[in-house]
């Protein structure tokens, strides 16, 4: 096969891939054989007589993965050039588009290379082991960026995804891939074989596919919404993101919020959540209840007895000695201080509750590896950023009620991070709150991937999400991954509902992404054959 050839194969697949990821409308089991053009492209590599195969296998990949992440997150750009202005937008967008499609690349380069010295079953575990491995290094290192993770492209069709309950993501992942090697062998058996033989691996192959939609099929019409209702309300305020932090003054954003609040909320109402930054003061959390907003917030909830508000707001807290690793230093004050992008939960008491969002975009709100780029503080505060850049929380955290109900605070970008929410769950959350500002991407599939994959995590944990954008899209997701209710892009409005607080712990809860890091352990151990394996024939 001729190089044009194989890289027309490896566009092929890209395409697929493309065609089948969120938001795109009932193409989802694409996904289930979108690899196999890009198998035969490498196969026919790695059995042509041509020099230099591994480059051509690296190459060959390379094109797979950077046009499918690059088409299916074009939209990063938007993003990063509203925080940080073009000159930094253009570099740190290869971070998404880029690196994470060298890292899927590497894995079938790895495959490959393991291929030249185990038999092919092996191989193949090892494609597996070295593909989820490396989308788990895109969940956990300082250069995170998860949204491609192959799992969470079920989040098109959540129907397919029910037994995530059990695996999370990475068994979606796990199942993409052995669907996707089952289906180019059946292809091989059919080309090379005659009779029942060429039908075997195929027979195989539809049963890899059937048996998990038949079970998350059952799963999803037989599940029954679990828990005691409480009624919530989410709030949408739709101002331009751009306005939001110097146009617009607080008290003039704080009427909107709760006039839309006041609008739709009745007199059981527990819960009123607000978007991510919903107040852009930096309001000192040491000396909130003296803040005048904070006066503002408790006036407004004094209308509902039982009532409850989760807000965005941006805080700060201040130090006499550098208490954290991304504390600032303010010489006219001889203090430290942090800044933060926090939820923060008020009640018609004194009692106020801070968490802070911990997993922060690398690059625009933190500097990756912070403890090695030290040096270069007084670079990235020149772009707009700091080696800290925005505080953050080392773990989890729960928002707890007087009434006793706990909320997973979850800010934009780590609604993301399955095993990052379940562990709120875990620790006590009844539904999730996600708070997010989506408005920064415009009208894109940004926001739309951004709420569908919200869906995966209500069904890992079985919990309700009350998500509230501040540009859209915000709903109200049931524990099965259902949309019960949505509001549309760029309006301003507000929405309630009668939500499930629910105490069940699932498997997924209990157990993390036990999938991803088994695999990585068995990646370690694969990868040193090759090594050893050469070093032996040498």
């Amino acid at each position: 096969m001729k190089s044009k050839q194989t890289y027309l194969l490896a566009l092929l697949s890209a395409f697929l891939l493309w065609l089948a990821w969120p938001p795109m409308p009932f193409t989802t089991p694409l996904l289930l054989i979108g690899l196999v053009p890009l198998f035969i492209a490498l196969d026919s590599i790695s059995y042509s007589a041509k020099k230099k195969q591994g480059k051509r296998i690296f190459l060959t990949a390379g094109l797979t993965f950077l046009v499918w992440n690059t088409a299916s997150i074009y939209w990063v750009y938007n993003a990063i050039s509203a925080y940080n202005g073009t000159a930094v937008a253009l570099p740190v967008s290869l971070i998404p588009y880029g690196l994470g499609a060298l890292l899927m690349t590497f894995a079938f380069w790895l495959y490959y290379r393991l291929g030249k010295y185990v038999n092919k079953k092996i191989a193949y575990l090892g494609l597996i082991a070295f593909y989820i491995a490396l989308e788990y290094l895109q969940q956990t290192w300082d250069l995170a960026f998860p949204w491609m993770t192959l799992g969470n492209g079920l989040a098109g069709m959540h129907q397919l995804a029910q037994w995530y309950d059990y695996t999370g993501v990475y068994g979606g992942s796990l199942w993409i891939l052995v669907s996707n090697i089952l289906a180019f062998e059946a292809y091989k058996k059919f080309k090379s074989q005659t009779g029942y033989l060429r039908f075997r691996t195929a027979g195989i192959w539809a049963l890899i596919v059937i048996i998990p939609i038949g079970i998350s099929l059952t799963k999803y019409f037989t599940s029954e919404q679990k828990g005691t209702p409480s009624n919530v309300v989410v709030v949408q305020p739709n101002i331009d993101p751009y306005q939001k932090l110097e146009s617009i003054p607080v008290s003039e954003q704080l009427k909107i919020l709760t006039h839309l609040s006041d609008s739709v909320g009745q007199s059981n109402t527990e819960y009123f959540i607000w978007p991510e930054t919903a107040i852009p003061s930096r309001a000192d959390e040491d000396r909130i209840r003296s803040n005048p907003d904070f006066y503002a917030l408790q006036s407004f909830l004094s209308k509902y007895k039982n009532g409850t508000l989760i807000t965005g707001i941006e805080s700060i807290k201040i130090y006499q000695t550098k208490k954290t690793l991304s504390a600032k230093y303010d010489p006219q004050s001889n203090q430290y201080w942090d800044n933060f992008n926090t939820a923060m939960q008020v009640e018609n008491s004194a009692n106020v509750q801070f968490y802070h969002k911990s997993k922060l975009v690398p690059g625009v709100e933190k500097m990756p590896f912070p403890k090695v780029f030290s040096f270069l503080d007084g670079v990235f505060a020149e772009l707009g950023g700091a080696v800290g850049g925005w505080g953050w929380q080392e773990k989890p955290g729960v928002l707890y009620a007087q009434s006793g109900i706990g909320a997973a605070p979850v800010i934009c970008y780590e609604s993301l991070w399955g095993e990052w929410v379940a562990q709120s769950v875990k620790d006590g959350a009844q539904f999730i709150a996600i708070i997010t500002n989506d408005g920064w991407w415009g009208n894109t599939s940004g926001k739309d991937q951004h709420m569908m994959y919200a869906k995966l995590r209500a069904i890992e944990t079985h919990r309700d999400v009350a998500r509230s954008a501040n540009t859209g899209i915000s709903c109200f997701i049931n524990q099965r991954g259902d949309v019960t209710q949505s509001t549309k892009w760029w309006t301003r409005t507000a929405i309630k509902a009668n939500i499930n607080l629910n105490d069940e712990i699932t498997f997924y809860v209990k157990s993390g992404d036990i999938i991803a890091k088994m695999l990585s352990v068995l990646a370690i151990i694969l990868a040193l054959i090759i090594p050893y394996r050469k070093w032996v024939k040498k």
